[in-house]
């Protein structure tokens, strides 16, 4: 369905903008029903189910001045396509449900759900249905379906003795977003990391297949994750700076804002790189070691940067 290049969600009304955006996602063959019932019907060949579910709201977690709609698109089903992956599963299905004003542009909406479909193609994965409806806010949420062929990889499993791995980007994210927030664009491929995510896919099931003991996405802040972890196993994680090599866009991002680069890395989030826990010797290639897993102390499970506490910013904070 074609709209005029001014027309708003209003002069579309839902079930047009519905038509239109169904239009765009194309069904893989696991998709029994797809949009347009009241539920989507999907075929499970084996293995486990992972299901999981994100918000992304304008103004908290994204601005339509720093990214495009197809930029908000990616990034959206990068998120949640990431948390499959972080159990070594591989994503297959998606739901969006859409809440914006009555004067958005549709073309917005179709950019974004361009994006959107774009991200969910590196994986094979399909969009299957959703919702819409007006709000005084551009809220997006969605619900991402996948299957483990292997037991899941929970955040609970680290033990002691294990060591710490990461793959993927990490850090180039958090760096955009602080040029963004002082109303620059450069360095550019950091304004772009942040604007679309490139979280390692595969890697997660190769982790489960190496047998990693604890795993989970880099979404809130490398530091906060790892605390993640550690609670949820009983352990300690200590960190190492050492391993970290701080990329040269990072470097003059620290120079010019006078801070220490390497805080993009152990605070930020939202590249989706995945941060696991795997007996020594089991560490899958592609996979960097930067630190260890060992019994809590005194005071409980804890996350310290070089045996200390970390002082610098650790991660989001979601409230």
């Amino acid at each position: 369905m074609a709209f005029p290049p001014d027309a708003t969600l209003t002069d579309a009304g839902e079930f047009g903008l519905i038509s239109a955006l169904t239009d765009v996602f194309t069904q893989g063959e696991h998709v029994l029903i797809g949009p347009g019932d009241d539920a989507a019907v999907l075929r499970v060949k084996n293995g486990h189910v992972v299901v999981s579910t994100d918000l992304m709201v304008e103004g908290r977690h994204f601005r339509r001045e720093w990214a495009s709609a197809e930029d908000v698109g990616h990034r959206a089903a990068a998120q949640n396509l990431s948390d499959v992956n972080a159990m070594g599963g591989r994503a297959t299905s998606l739901t969006i449900g859409l809440a914006a004003p009555a004067d958005l542009p549709v073309q917005w909406a179709l950019d974004f759900a361009r994006g959107f479909a774009d991200e969910c193609a590196l994986v094979g994965a399909s969009v299957v249905g959703g919702d819409v409806t007006r709000s005084d806010q551009l809220v997006i949420a969605v619900t991402v379906l996948g299957a483990c062929t292997q037991a899941p990889v929970v955040r609970s499993g680290a033990e002691p003795g294990d060591v710490l791995a990461l793959c993927g980007r990490q850090g180039w994210a958090a760096g955009g977003l602080a040029v963004l927030g002082r109303g620059f664009r450069s360095p550019r491929v950091l304004v772009e990391a942040y604007r679309r995510p490139e979280p390692p896919y595969d890697a997660g099931r190769l982790a489960a297949e190496a047998g990693a003991t604890a795993m989970i996405d880099v979404s809130d802040g490398l530091l906060a994750d790892a605390g993640h972890v550690a609670q949820d196993s009983g352990v300690s994680i200590d960190v190492q700076r050492a391993a970290f090599e701080v990329p040269e866009p990072l470097q003059a991002v620290g120079a010019a804002l006078g801070a220490d680069p390497l805080q993009f890395i152990l605070g930020g989030g939202d590249d989706h790189a995945l941060l696991a826990t795997f007996p020594e010797r089991s560490v899958p290639e592609g996979w960097s070691v930067i630190g260890s897993v060992a019994a809590p102390g005194p005071d409980g499970p804890a996350v310290t940067v070089d045996g200390a506490a970390y002082e610098g910013p650790t991660g989001w904070v979601h409230f």
